[in-house]
């Protein structure tokens, strides 16, 4: 761990000590008896909301991003020792702002947005405000292989017209997830790894139907989620 790092490292594991862990069980209880399983209980955000103020205001915030005006400017070493940190309870990267997917869905953004959609999604996102999905992993493929990748985007006149169906998105339950970053094949005339393209999917789009919650190792993650989703000629703009 480098000494620029370690400041941060001590900051992080006091404030889980002193912040997170004193709401954890109080969150996980209101959550507990709620009424509708797809959404969160009266005050569970309000808990969530209250540290992630603080962990702001203290600059605990956006450690995984290596750019310095939007993040700390951390190596992935040092990253890591903070990840392990926020691993040991399942509350402390969102009250980070460091969770997946948003983590990688912001890298993707900022380095390679136009300054519309950083705008519109990436900005919110550092805020900690929205959440999101990355949409990838579809049924009967291989789908850590993007090669495989079967939903299909074709241009039509300034829109994208995309035609699919996704399996465990994870987060896409989530009533705060705004956005997906959704893997699709749009040249399949392409060299093999020339095909593929990342489309800005908001969740809301017409054509966007959330089949139902999938299960890992037993558990559905409600609301947060694993998702099978299908999209029947999505519209999304060029």
């Amino acid at each position: 761990m480098s000494e620029k790092a370690r400041p941060l490292y001590e900051a992080v594991k006091a404030f889980i000590a002193d912040e997170v862990d004193p709401i954890t069980e109080e969150f996980y209880r209101l959550g507990a008896n709620r009424a509708e399983r797809w959404s969160w209980a009266p005050g569970q955000l309000e808990l969530l909301e209250t540290v992630k103020a603080k962990a702001r205001a203290q600059g605990l915030w956006n450690f995984f991003l290596p750019d310095a005006e939007t993040g700390e400017g951390l190596s992935n070493l040092d990253y890591a020792y903070i990840a392990v940190e926020l691993g040991k309870n399942r509350l402390a990267s969102e009250c980070l702002n460091c969770s997946a997917p948003d983590t990688g869905n912001m890298e993707v953004l900022e380095r390679v947005g136009t300054p519309e959609q950083k705008q519109q999604w990436l900005e919110p996102l550092l805020r900690g405000e929205i959440r999101s999905a990355y949409a990838m992993t579809e049924p009967g493929v291989m789908s850590s292989d993007a090669k495989q990748i079967q939903t299909q985007a074709v241009l039509d006149g300034d829109e994208w017209v995309i035609n699919g169906e996704k399996f465990y998105i994870s987060g896409a339950g989530d009533p705060r997830c705004k956005i997906m970053i959704t893997m699709v094949r749009t040249n399949p005339d392409a060299d093999t790894y020339k095909q593929q393209s990342q489309i800005l999917v908001p969740i809301d789009t017409p054509g966007v139907e959330i089949v139902g919650p999938m299960e890992v190792f037993g558990s559905d993650d409600a609301p947060h989620g694993h998702m099978h989703i299908r999209f029947v000629d999505v519209r999304v703009p060029k």
